[in-house]
């Protein structure tokens, strides 16, 4: 381990890595936070210990994930404050029952929730046909929605605006990186952008547009279905798993659409 990744794995290494990354000088932090510049300084140097309540507190301004929140406490040496559980345990009967509902009502029109990893962990009846075709190494669990969406043995040659989907996709994951500072997502950006380039895909830019859609050719059928992307997550959740958890629900960016998926259900 490198001295600059062991400064990092201290209170105040992972808390200047944070405020580097939200672009805070140490004044604004401090003005923000409502303590002394003098402080913060000694804190992220280590001249100062910071008690558990500050660390909490620079966290939240800082907006870290749950996650990063609980690897600063652990290294102050204090003990997690946020849980960690799967979707299935007895204490998250009740989000899952949530989850379930919204994906279910969403039909018939596809829907389904991922993980930080964009890992899918439920889905609707109405996601199942779009996965036809997809060859089955993708499909094994854990299925990596953008894995599957952009590899060329997935969806990818079926994608009618291919080239602007993918830049699209590839945009949002840089962005969330650059959020979350997750070295996983930034290895799923990196295997991305490595994929193929499909040239000469339609990526048409009609003037009313107002957002980029999933052109999509159903398998085995000359069928296109257009779909627009929405992305629901949980408004307050003080559980990791929670905080990471995020629905994204298709809704028909054309009356053809619509109709299609009518028929089918």
């Amino acid at each position: 381990m490198t001295l600059a990744a062991m400064e990092n794995q201290t209170p105040g290494g992972l808390l200047r890595e944070w405020r580097q990354r939200r672009r805070f000088s140490q004044l604004a932090l401090a003005n923000e936070a409502e303590v002394s510049t003098r402080h913060l300084s000694f804190v992220e140097s280590g001249r100062a210990a910071a008690s558990r309540d500050m660390l909490l507190h620079l966290s939240e301004k800082l907006a870290m994930p749950l996650r990063a929140r609980n690897r600063l406490l652990v290294a102050g040496g204090y003990a997690p404050v946020y849980s960690e559980q799967p979707l299935d345990s007895p204490d998250m009967a009740a989000a899952r029952v949530a989850v379930e509902s919204i994906l279910k009502a969403h039909e018939p029109f596809p829907a389904m929730a991922v993980d930080r990893q964009w890992c899918i962990v439920a889905s609707n009846a109405a996601f199942a046909p779009i996965l036809e075709g997809v060859a089955v190494h993708l499909l094994q669990p854990p299925v990596n929605v953008l894995r599957m969406t952009l590899h060329p043995e997935g969806l990818a040659p079926r994608i009618e605006n291919f080239d602007e989907c993918r830049s699209h996709l590839l945009e949002r994951l840089h962005a969330q990186v650059v959020e979350t500072g997750d070295p996983y997502l930034a290895e799923l950006l990196a295997e991305l952008r490595g994929y193929p380039v499909r040239s000469g895909s339609q990526a048409t830019r009609p003037a009313k547009r107002i957002a980029v859609p999933l052109r999509l050719r159903m398998h085995g059928s000359d069928t296109v279905l257009s779909f627009l992307s929405t992305i629901t997550v949980f408004g307050t959740p003080v559980d990791v798993t929670l905080s990471e958890l995020a629905l994204e629900c298709l809704y028909p960016a054309d009356d053809a659409t619509r109709e299609a998926l009518l028929r089918r259900a």
